[in-house]
């Protein structure tokens, strides 16, 4: 017997539709958190103390979860990879304009 070609999420659990819900409000909670190290770097134009490293880490980390997020068709997990690739390399792109 073939497996069913219907995607998983279409058999979630109310439990699991609502921690999709919590996980999707905190993704967009903590990019909002993040706006204002952006709005320092870019409006302040100041990027002393911020470390590219770390950006650097993050700006990998969201790659790896948009393709993971990606190759397992969640939404869930590669739509807000896509706002924090932006954020990452806003901050990344801003070290050395302004660090």
């Amino acid at each position: 017997m073939h497996p069913d070609p219907a995607p998983a999420v279409a058999y979630l659990s109310r439990s699991e539709t609502g921690l999709r819900r919590l996980l999707l409000g905190t993704s967009v909670f903590t990019m909002l958190m993040t706006i204002p190290q952006v709005l320092t770097i870019w409006v302040g134009q100041k990027a002393a103390g911020v470390s590219l490293l770390s950006w650097s880490a993050y700006l990998a980390s969201a790659i790896l979860w948009f393709c993971f997020g990606i190759k397992k068709q969640d939404k869930n997990i590669y739509l807000p990879c896509v706002g924090w690739m932006a954020i990452d390399i806003a901050v990344i792109v801003g070290v050395f304009i302004y660090g």
